[in-house]
């Protein structure tokens, strides 16, 4: 019987069929104008809810899953670095597919395609509302209306991010893995490139926090403890009714979501795991988990000062998933929490980069 676990290591979520997803902090964009992706400053803490069963509302409990926590109007990206077989990945913002627009589902569909495919498909940084771009994922708080699951359902009830796993069926999976082990076997004979041409590893836009020093992350709590909380800390308190978070809509960046080349046969037909994940506002994260949360991202003129990096990812053999109207109708958070005072610091010429194309125990699921 297949392993449907899903697990942690370190902040990584680990999907079954090889997945990878880690949730990255980033600089949130102005609501205006199409931008480049900004990169990461640093991986968001990630924890199990069955950790902290006393400290949870019970319909936490009854979901499962995990938490991490996000300020008001903190921008995020996904990451799948690291997955190491064919996937594909349902992304749902409040049971919302951030693909399609279209109700959560326990199917792949076509028409529109409800899935991003990996590891094709290296990030998601939002929602797909254009031809060639997406919308940035920012936390906002249940209640106002402002979440994709507020505005395309008209309910703000669920909150937080759902991931679903789907492999290859077994057949199309061992002639996948057949064609890899061929390929290894001719690289292994061919001798190394040297000299003038020689290829250079490439990498995807790095993680990094500060001006180019990696963010410091609490090490994860030995399971079924809670850390003691830091000099001047609140003491981890009983359950109460959280804050709920979701994620809404920022600016517009360039970002394809590729369309899959397979058939839709070539999937399995059930999900191989899935997870819900929780958002938390940093006092509600300190108080459960005894932990300060991150450091509130910088900000965006002493992002374009310190000469940290934008990218555009270009891979010409892709096609782009139209948007569909659902999708292209959600409105920024800007519009219900007010404009964004800050001044936008646009990329100096050159600081925009081109490229190219578990451990721990097992994450509770539950109902939803």
């Amino acid at each position: 019987m297949a392993d449907t676990s899903v697990r942690i290591d370190g902040n990584t979520l680990r999907l079954p069929g090889g997945v990878a997803v880690r949730f990255i902090r980033t600089l949130r964009l102005p609501e205006t104008g199409t931008h480049p992706l900004p990169p990461g400053l640093g991986e968001f803490p990630v924890r199990r809810v069955a950790d902290y069963e006393g400290r949870v509302p019970e319909a936490w409990r009854a979901r499962g899953g995990v938490m991490l926590p996000v300020y008001l109007r903190e921008a995020m990206w996904l990451s799948f670095a690291g997955t190491s077989e064919p996937a594909a990945l349902q992304v749902g913002v409040g049971k919302v597919c951030a693909v399609s627009g279209r109700p959560w589902s326990d199917r792949l569909a076509r028409g529109p395609q409800n899935y991003v495919v990996l590891p094709r498909q290296p990030w998601l940084d939002g929602i797909n509302s254009g031809t060639g771009t997406v919308r940035q994922f920012v936390a906002v708080p249940l209640g106002l209306g402002a979440t994709v699951e507020g505005q395309v359902t008209g309910e703000e009830v669920w909150g937080g991010v759902q991931l679903q796993s789907f492999a290859l069926n077994d057949r199309e999976l061992a002639r996948w893995r057949e064609e890899e082990r061929e390929r290894a076997e001719r690289q292994r004979s061919m001798p190394p490139p040297s000299g003038y041409g020689a290829a250079m590893p490439m990498a995807a836009p790095p993680v990094s926090a500060g001006f180019g020093a990696p963010m410091p992350m609490a090490a994860p709590p030995a399971p079924g403890s809670v850390p003691a909380p830091a000099g001047g800390a609140a003491p981890a308190g009983p359950p109460r009714a959280a804050a709920a978070m979701g994620l809404g809509v920022g600016g517009s960046m360039r970002q394809e979501v590729y369309q899959d080349d397979r058939p839709l046969p070539d999937w399995s037909e059930r999900p191989a795991g899935r997870v819900f994940v929780h958002l938390v506002t940093p006092p509600e994260w300190r108080r459960i988990t005894g932990e300060a949360a991150p450091p509130s991202p910088v900000d965006r003129a002493a992002y374009t000062r310190a000469g940290l990096p934008w990218f555009d990812y270009y891979d010409e053999d892709a096609q782009d998933v139209p948007p569909t109207g659902t999708l292209q109708s959600v409105k920024p958070v800007g519009d219900w929490l007010g404009d964004d005072h800050e001044p936008w610091q646009p990329p100096t010429p050159g600081q925009t980069h081109q490229i190219e194309d578990a451990p721990g125990k097992p994450v509770a699921d539950g109902d939803w």
